[in-house]
């Protein structure tokens, strides 16, 4: 199994050695980079690439480690007790498995992602140390073991808004994704829009890493928004020219809320396109 990319996914030459590395060791691939570098879409894209089974574990701030693996609804089970209900006396039909419990008895290796690690509570990682390393758990209620027949793959992304713990860190393969150079963002933009022209996506490009060059932005356009705003700059037949004009910090870009997500971008680059008009007038 080597993964390489995919027709919908452009990858480096480094990300896929990573993902590679960390299928031979058998290890969790820990991903982090700026928002919108794919890291989410890359466990689907490995999927598709091998052929395998998606199992996407979407990580909340009350997400807790047991939710992965197993939930009992004592509650259910009171309720159809007093009802009389047969299915009582088998606590089993009360275990609600979990997405580790998915993983581990699929028929065939899966692509287990566990998205967005760092919104759960600090203690969530070690809560899963055990069962990511031996690939099993223990049913309490019911005296039973499930273990994994096939290691799934494991994906776990991180926008690093908590350290991780060192001890959850040392267990696993980890890859920075960097954002796109010019060349790669070129290739992502091709994949999604083969038939764009190309000073249109030639004078998009510039304007959209120069605005990211800002000095003081709260959020940097990311790969998703600059594929948004192509796709806006295409509807509403945007000419090249239009934008040829533009220069970050002496004029906002048209239909900037494609890229800019905060009123406090928007004042900022208002402020300096002032700024930019007083120094010329």
């Amino acid at each position: 199994m080597r993964f390489q990319g995919t027709e919908t996914y452009v990858t480096t030459d480094d990300l896929s050695v990573s993902v590679n590395a960390a299928i031979t060791l058998e290890r969790p691939l820990l991903i982090k980079g700026e928002p919108g570098t794919g890291k989410t879409v890359l466990a689907a894209e490995i999927a598709k690439a091998l052929g395998k089974n998606l199992i996407d574990w979407t990580i909340k701030s009350t997400t807790k480690a047991q939710h992965g693996l197993y939930e009992y609804d004592a509650v259910a089970r009171l309720r159809d007790g007093q009802l009389g209900d047969e299915r009582v006396k088998d606590v089993a039909n009360y275990i609600r498995p979990g997405k580790l419990w998915e993983a581990f008895t699929a028929d065939e290796t899966p692509i287990l992602l566990i998205d967005e690690i760092d919104k759960a509570d600090i203690e969530f990682p070690n809560d899963l140390l055990q069962e990511l390393d031996r690939m099993e758990f223990y049913v309490h209620e019911t005296h039973q073991t499930v273990r994994a027949e096939r290691r799934p793959i494991v994906i776990i992304t991180s926008n690093n808004e908590k350290e991780l713990p060192d001890a959850f860190l040392r267990r696993c393969f980890f890859h920075y994704i960097k954002f796109p150079d010019a060349e790669t963002m070129a290739q992502i933009v091709e994949v999604h829009f083969p038939s764009i022209k190309q000073r249109l996506v030639a004078e998009a490009m510039r304007v959209f890493f120069e605005l990211r060059d800002v000095p003081g932005l709260k959020k940097k356009p990311s790969t998703s928004e600059l594929l948004d705003w192509l796709k806006l700059l295409m509807a509403d037949d945007i000419s090249p020219d239009a934008l040829r004009s533009q220069e970050a910090g002496t004029v906002i870009p048209p239909l900037y809320g494609a890229l800019l997500k905060s009123e406090q971008d928007v004042h900022l680059l208002e402020r300096l396109a002032f700024l930019h008009r007083r120094e010329r007038g």
